[in-house]
């Protein structure tokens, strides 16, 4: 799975001259959070609307409504933007991609191919692919077992599923204590029981079943 499998392509742009009045605008009329920054055709920054909500005054502020409005056209999103964002390909994978955003703590990232955007994948687009890689919205059975951490324990398990002629939707593993592995598997079948006694015939620890 890559991120232009899932990436916002045409991404709305503006430009650094552009007043944080008119971005916020446009974050709110679009219900976007991040705004890519391009100057004649090349990513220079990135925005978001936690910035230009830092910089707007609170409703605490001893400023009058005209000072306000006379300070906020004065400023341009150059002058609160995030210079040389980090950015992806579109052949970038969703799992790297999710490991950049966790790593920089950040919400998104423009995607650039031959020093030109072409996207934009936020935090909301890899919660969007997890959720279509593991087939949550597909009806089926979640399959929790866990085995121990040796060559093969997957597959043995999967020639199991496939006697049952039972299609597998996802499949998920998370190492745990003591050379032991939970394995997750999304199933195409809502009545699981007699794989499920096969399994368990088989030596296998079925944790749950929903």
């Amino acid at each position: 799975m890559f991120v232009r499998d899932y990436m916002s392509t045409s991404p709305i742009s503006i430009h650094s001259g552009t007043p944080i009045l008119e971005a916020l605008n446009i974050m709110k009329k679009n219900k976007i959070r991040h705004l890519p920054v391009v100057d004649k055709g090349r990513l220079v920054g990135l925005i978001t609307e936690r910035d230009l909500l830092t910089v707007t005054p609170s409703p605490a502020t001893t400023l009058s409504v005209f000072e306000m409005n006379y300070l906020l056209s004065k400023m341009v999103i150059k002058d609160v933007m995030k210079t040389n964002p980090i950015t992806v390909g579109p052949d970038c994978t969703i799992e790297e991609a999710a490991l950049i955003m966790r790593e920089h703590k950040i919400g998104s990232l423009p995607v650039v191919e031959d020093d030109g955007l072409v996207g934009i994948i936020t935090q909301t687009d890899i919660l969007d692919a997890l959720i279509r890689i593991f087939g949550l919205r597909k009806a089926g059975t979640r399959l929790v077992l866990e085995v121990s951490d040796r060559i093969g324990a997957l597959a043995d398990i999967l020639a199991v599923v496939r006697e049952h002629q039972i299609n597998v939707i996802g499949v998920a593993c998370r190492e745990k204590e003591n050379q032991r592995v939970q394995i997750m598997l999304r199933l195409s079948t809502v009545e699981p029981e007699s794989l499920v006694q096969d399994l368990q015939k088989q030596g296998f620890e079925v944790k749950s079943v929903s």
